[in-house]
């Protein structure tokens, strides 16, 4: 396996196993208020769009320029890449039954699917992207940036999995299990993480539109389920602290780690 193939696995994975890091407390029956959990999902909100600009979109350009010469061509395989990121989770979206815990059922019919397996559907189709984003980082050649990414991703993994274990709790279902459960939907990174290397080492012409791919991707997630999830109980005011804070934090990561 290449050298930045095998290092973007090994980060997706490091940056998906947060999600069990974040969900533990759950084992000792700690519970977070709802204005709490809107926090810390604001808080992932402001990290990934951070990620998404910083690390993800800007370096697209730049290689993108260096590949096509001037800043327009630069410019539109970018916005195409966004769309077309953008474009693939609304595809899954509308194509895979799942249920978020805030606004319920999406997308095709779920028949008898048990409920569980719907809430790790919905999460699953959030970090696949996730993972992808850090594998392409490292897949560039880019330590630092595949570094950064994979800091990142990670730190906005934490509040996610203790907010998908403590829902899961919400619904009867056993801390252990709801451990467990949040642990696996960190595990699809990797799987991202191993597509999104391996795809940019085939060619040069991959890594700009897989970064700005990997953003459309992100961005999608953050407007159509994050932010609304966050600001459904009244608590804006802490979510948009929580995104402010998680924003400037990946900043300063990315200018510092990249």
């Amino acid at each position: 396996m290449d050298n930045m193939v095998f290092m973007g696995l090994l980060g997706s994975l490091g940056a998906g196993l947060m999600t069990g890091v974040g969900a533990l407390p759950v084992l000792f029956g700690r519970t977070i208020s709802r204005a709490t959990s809107d926090l810390l999902l604001g808080f992932a909100a402001g990290v990934m769009i951070s990620a998404s600009f910083f690390s993800l979109i800007l370096p697209g350009l730049d290689a993108a320029e260096a590949l096509y010469g001037t800043a327009f061509l630069a410019s539109l395989q970018a916005a195409i890449g966004v769309i077309l990121g953008a474009g693939a989770v609304w595809w899954l979206n509308e194509a895979l039954p799942h249920e978020h815990f805030i606004t319920g059922p999406e997308g095709a019919d779920p028949g008898a699917m048990p409920r569980i397996w719907l809430f790790i559907i919905a999460i699953t189709i959030h970090n696949f992207p996730e993972g992808m984003a850090v594998g392409i980082g490292f897949g560039g050649g880019d330590v630092a940036k595949g570094l950064s990414l994979a800091t990142g991703i990670g730190l906005q993994n934490a509040p996610e999995g203790l907010a998908v274990a403590v829902a899961l709790r919400g619904q009867g279902i056993a801390a252990c299990k709801s451990l467990l459960v949040a642990l696996l939907t960190g595990l699809v990174e990797p799987v991202g993480g191993l597509v999104g290397a391996a795809a940019v080492t085939v060619s040069e012409y991959v890594l700009p539109l897989g970064l700005t791919f990997a953003a459309g991707a992100m961005l999608y997630i953050i407007s159509h389920e994050i932010i609304p999830e966050t600001h459904r109980h009244g608590h804006q005011t802490r979510a948009t602290s929580g995104l402010i804070f998680g924003l400037v934090l990946m900043m300063i990561l990315d200018v510092t780690l990249g």
